[in-house]
C-alpha cells in the first residue's frame, strides 16, 4: 500500500534533509562524467574537499542516450570510497529493469526520463519505498508539462540543458523557460537540478531561472584548482539568485 501524496511529500523532505542537511541553498554537483576514470575514488574525494555537494553520476545504456557510461558496479565502487550524496541520473531506455541494480549499489537520488515510460508513478514509488529520493528528468525537447502530475511524488526535477550523449556540449536557452515554469509550481525550497553546458558564463541564467543543483562537468573536473572554479561558479548563482524566478 502507497503512502497518500501528502505523506509522501513529507517523508520525501525528510530523505531530502538527511542528505543535504547542514548545506547551502545552492548545492554543486559535479559531474563524474568529466572526471579521470582511471582515478575516480580519487576525483571523488577531491571534489569533496573542493566543495562539491553532491556527486552526479551519469549512467547512459546506449539506446537512450548515444553513450554507455557508468553502471551500477561504479555506483557500488563510489559509495565504497565517497560518503557525499550520490546523485544518480539514468539515461536508460528502460529504468526499471536496471533500478534495483542502482538503488542496491548505494544512490541516494535517482533520476529517469519521464519520456522513457509510460506512467513513472510506479518507479517513484519503488525508489521511495528503498529509503532513496526519487527524481524525474526532462530532455531539453519535452514540455514541464510532463512532469506536473507527478510532483507530489518527488523531490527533484532534473532540466537538461543539452541533448542526452556527450559532455562538453553548450548551454541550451531555450529550457531556462521550462525552469521559470516548474519553480512556479514547487516553490522556493524544492529541488530544480539543472544538467549541461554549465559553467561561469551560463550558471547565472540558470540559477535566475530557478535553478538549486548546478551540475558541472569541465568547468569544474577540467580545472587546475576545482575548489576556485566552485565557488566562482557559487558567486555567479549568488549574483543572480536575487533575480531568481519563483523564488
Amino acid at each position: 500500500m502507497h503512502a497518500e501524496p501528502g505523506n509522501r511529500a513529507a517523508e520525501t523532505r525528510k530523505r531530502l534533509a538527511r542528505i543535504l542537511g547542514g548545506r547551502g541553498q545552492v548545492y554543486m554537483a559535479p559531474s563524474l562524467l568529466s572526471a579521470d576514470f582511471s582515478r575516480l575514488g580519487e576525483e571523488a574525494d577531491d571534489a569533496k574537499k573542493a566543495g562539491a555537494d553532491l556527486l552526479h553520476v551519469d549512467c547512459m545504456d546506449g539506446h537512450f542516450a548515444p553513450n554507455l557510461t557508468i553502471g551500477p558496479c561504479v555506483v557500488e565502487a563510489l559509495r565504497r570510497v565517497s560518503d557525499l550524496p550520490l546523485d544518480v541520473h539514468l539515461m536508460i531506455a528502460d529504468p526499471g529493469k536496471y533500478l534495483d541494480l542502482f538503488l542496491d549499489a548505494g544512490s541516494d537520488l535517482v533520476s529517469f526520463h519521464v519520456e522513457a515510460v509510460g506512467d513513472a508513478r510506479p518507479l517513484l514509488d519503488r525508489i521511495a519505498e528503498r529509503g532513496a529520493v526519487p527524481a524525474l528528468a526532462l530532455s531539453p525537447d519535452t514540455p514541464a508539462d510532463r512532469v506536473r502530475p507527478y510532483l507530489d511524488r518527488i523531490g527533484m526535477v532534473l532540466v537538461m540543458s543539452v541533448y542526452p550523449g556527450f559532455g562538453g556540449q553548450s548551454f541550451m536557452d531555450s529550457v531556462l523557460p521550462k525552469i521559470e515554469r516548474i519553480r512556479e509550481w514547487v516553490g522556493p525550497e524544492f529541488l530544480v537540478e539543472v544538467d549541461g553546458g554549465i559553467g561561469p558564463g551560463t550558471v547565472g541564467r540558470a540559477r535566475a531561472a530557478g535553478a538549486n543543483v548546478l551540475v558541472a562537468g569541465s568547468a569544474v573536473f577540467g580545472q587546475p584548482d576545482r575548489a576556485a572554479a566552485i565557488r566562482a561558479l557559487l558567486a555567479g548563482a549568488a549574483r543572480a539568485g536575487g533575480r531568481m524566478k519563483g523564488g
